[in-house]
């Protein structure tokens, strides 16, 4: 089954959520979208799998607001790494002490 949420990344710091709501409106009733502040991603959701799925593939790639934006399926916060679950993550490990 098709996810109707989106991951949308690459963003401009500045990008507003009711512009990206009228560009993912194209394709579809927008449900929600979240912007991350100062992160450069968010999240679009579509009423309809299909919809979602229209979407990402007329947008990922696409210019808006002077970037190309990376548009693809959401995946649930499990099935993410945490701080202690791989590449980039948090902990006591190494790093630098002024001890």
């Amino acid at each position: 089954m098709s996810s109707s949420k989106l991951y949308v990344g690459n963003l401009n710091f500045k990008a507003a959520e009711e512009a990206l709501k009228q560009l993912f409106g194209q394709y579809g009733e927008v449900t929600s979208v979240n912007i991350l502040p100062g992160r450069g991603f968010g999240f679009v959701e579509m009423a309809t799998p299909e919809a979602a799925q229209d979407a990402k593939g007329k947008l990922n790639g696409t210019e808006f607001d002077g970037r190309k934006l990376i548009v693809n399926d959401a995946r649930p916060r499990a099935d993410r790494p945490g701080p202690d679950q791989g590449p980039g993550g948090g902990g006591e490990r190494g790093g630098f002490s002024r001890d």
